[in-house]
C-alpha cells in the first residue's frame, strides 16, 4: 500500500471523526451542521483548517467573570424585580409599561437586563452629528472615557478621538479603550503605541495567543459602547472610522441609529464595558462608585440587553421575536443583513399573514457580497407573506433597528442574521417610550422617501445569475 493511499485512508477517516464530533457533541442547529458537513466532504483537509478557526463553539465557557454584580446588588436587584412583575406589584412610572410585563420579564429573568425608567435618549441617524456630540462629552470628561468599539480605524476620525483622549489621559482622566482584533486588524501598531504612550489604557478583545494564528477570529466583539464619566453612555451603529461619516466613495452616505442615554440604564452599560475589559486586559477594574455616578434624566423605560456565544440563550433574538408576536398594527425593521433563522423567520412571516403591517429596509449597497446576496434570498418568503420590503438607495443603511406599534423599540448592534444572533457578542438597548417610538418612526418613513420598493414582481424578475449567488451564499449563509 503506497503513502498516498495510507494518506488518504488518514483523511477519509479523521474527516469522519469530525463529523461525527460535529453531530452529536458540537449540538449545532441542523442548518449550520449540514453546511459543515458539506465543507468536510468537498474540502477534507482545508475544511478541517476552517472548522478549528470557524467552527468550533464557546458556549457555556465562562468568558465573562466579575464580582462586581454581586457587589452592586444585581442578582438582588433581579430577584426583586421578579417577583413584583409575578405578583403585579412592579411600580410603572408610565402605566402604558406594564403592557408589555412578558418582554421585561423575558430580558430580567434570562439576561439579569434590569428595567430602568429613569432616563432620557437623544438619537443620531447621521455620522457627524454623533461623534460631535461624543467628542464634545468625551472634552468635558472629568473623571474616566470608556470606549468600547467593533472598528477603530487610524483615520481622519480615529485621529480627532485619539488627539481628545490623549488630552484628557494627560489631565488626569482615566481612559480606556477597548476594540476587537478582527474588526480593527488593520489597525497600525504606531497609532497604538501613541496612545499607550500618552497614558491610554487599550486593549483588544480575542487577539490571537500566535502572531497570525487566531483560533477565535470567528467570534467578534461587535458591541459599541461609550461611557463617559457613569453619566453618559451611548450605544448603537457607529464604529471609529471615516466611512461611518460618509467618506467611503464605494458605499456613500451611511444612514444609521445611535443612541445618547443619561439616566439609570447607563450603569448597566457600564457594567457591560467592564464585563468586557476584564476579559481582556491583565489590568482589572474594580468595582468603585464613582463608576456608577448616573443621574436620574427621564422618564424612557430602558433594558440594556447582551447575547454571545458563550451564552446558553439568544437573548437579543429572543427579545426581537418576543416584540414581533407582541405586535398589534406594525412591525418596522431596518437592518443591514436580513439572514434570519426558521423561528424569526416564521415569527415575521405569521405576524404578515395575521395583518400586522410588516416592512423591512435593507441597503442597496453591500459592504459583504455573501451576506448581501443571502439577504436577497431571504426577503422572497417576506414578500409571499403580504410584508413590504424597502431597498434603501441614499447610500449604505447600516442601522438595527425595531419599532413595534409605536412604543417599543430595540436599537444596538445585532443584525438580523445568524452571525449577530449566535457567533458575534451584541448589545442592545430594549426601549418603552412612545414619543421615543415616533421619533424613530418619523426617522424611518424619511427613510421610505429614499428607498425603493421590492415587490413581487420585481423579484420575481430577478436574473438566473443573481438567483444562482443567492442559492451559493444562501446555503452557507448558516456559517457566514
Amino acid at each position: 500500500m503506497s503513502f498516498w493511499s495510507i494518506l488518504l485512508g488518514f483523511i477519509l477517516l479523521f474527516n469522519i471523526a469530525l463529523a461525527f464530533t460535529i453531530i452529536f457533541l458540537e449540538r449545532k442547529d441542523a442548518s449550520a451542521t449540514w453546511a459543515w458537513l458539506m465543507v468536510l466532504l468537498f474540502l477534507p483537509v482545508a475544511g478541517f483548517i476552517l472548522y478549528l478557526i470557524f467552527g468550533r463553539r464557546i458556549s457555556g465557557q465562562h468568558i465573562f467573570t466579575w464580582d462586581t454584580k454581586s457587589k452592586l446588588g444585581v442578582k438582588f436587584a433581579v430577584q426583586e424585580q421578579l417577583r413584583a412583575l409575578e405578583d403585579d406589584t412592579f411600580h410603572y412610572k408610565n402605566k402604558d409599561l406594564a403592557e408589555y410585563k412578558d418582554l421585561y420579564y423575558l430580558h430580567l429573568r434570562n439576561d439579569d437586563a434590569i428595567l430602568t425608567q429613569d432616563n432620557s435618549v437623544d438619537i443620531f441617524t447621521d455620522g457627524r452629528e454623533k461623534f460631535t456630540a461624543l467628542l464634545r462629552d468625551m472634552e468635558e470628561a472629568l473623571d474616566h472615557i470608556h470606549l468600547l468599539y467593533y472598528i477603530l480605524r487610524h483615520d481622519r476620525l480615529g485621529e480627532r478621538m485619539a488627539d481628545v483622549l490623549i488630552r484628557k489621559a494627560g489631565q488626569g482622566v482615566e481612559v480606556r479603550v477597548l476594540f476587537d482584533d478582527m474588526g480593527s486588524r488593520k489597525i497600525s501598531r504606531k497609532f497604538l503605541h501613541r496612545l499607550r504612550k500618552a497614558g491610554v489604557e487599550i486593549e483588544s478583545f480575542f487577539p490571537p495567543k500566535i502572531p497570525k494564528v487566531n483560533f477565535k477570529i470567528n467570534y467578534r466583539n461587535h458591541r459599541k459602547l461609550a461611557i463617559i464619566d457613569g453619566k453618559t453612555g451611548y450605544i448603537g451603529g457607529f464604529n471609529i472610522g471615516d466611512e461611518y461619516l460618509g467618506y467611503n466613495k464605494k458605499l456613500g452616505y451611511w444612514r444609521d441609529t445611535h443612541l445618547r442615554i443619561c439616566g439609570d440604564a447607563v450603569a448597566h452599560m457600564q457594567t457591560r464595558f467592564i464585563l468586557d475589559w476584564n476579559q481582556a486586559s491583565r489590568n482589572d477594574i474594580v468595582y468603585h462608585e464613582r463608576y456608577y455616578a448616573y443621574e436620574k434624566c427621564g422618564d424612557v423605560g430602558v433594558q440594556i440587553v447582551s447575547s454571545g456565544p458563550d451564552s446558553d440563550w439568544e437573548q437579543i433574538k429572543n427579545g426581537y421575536i418576543k416584540m414581533i408576536m407582541s405586535a398589534k398594527e406594525y412591525v418596522y425593521i431596518q437592518t443591514p443583513y436580513f439572514i434570519p433563522d426558521d423561528s424569526l423567520q416564521d415569527a415575521l412571516r405569521i405576524a404578515a399573514l395575521s395583518g400586522i403591517d410588516v416592512k423591512v429596509m435593507i441597503p442597496n449597497k453591500p459592504d459583504h457580497p455573501f451576506v448581501y446576496w443571502a439577504t436577497l434570498s431571504y426577503i422572497g418568503d417576506l414578500l409571499k407573506a403580504g410584508a413590504q420590503v424597502y431597498i434603501y438607495q441614499r447610500g449604505f443603511l447600516h442601522a438595527k433597528t425595531i419599532i413595534v406599534d409605536g412604543k417599543i423599540v430595540s436599537v444596538g448592534t445585532a443584525n438580523i442574521d445568524v452571525r449577530s444572533f449566535r457567533l458575534n457578542f451584541e448589545v442592545n438597548a430594549f426601549m418603552y417610550n412612545q414619543r421615543l417610538s415616533e421619533r424613530l418612526l418619523d426617522a424611518f418613513k424619511n427613510d421610505i422617501a429614499h428607498s425603493t420598493q421590492m415587490t413581487q414582481k420585481l423579484y420575481r424578475e430577478r436574473s438566473i445569475g443573481v438567483r444562482f449567488k443567492e442559492s451559493i451564499s444562501r446555503l452557507i449563509s448558516p456559517i457566514l
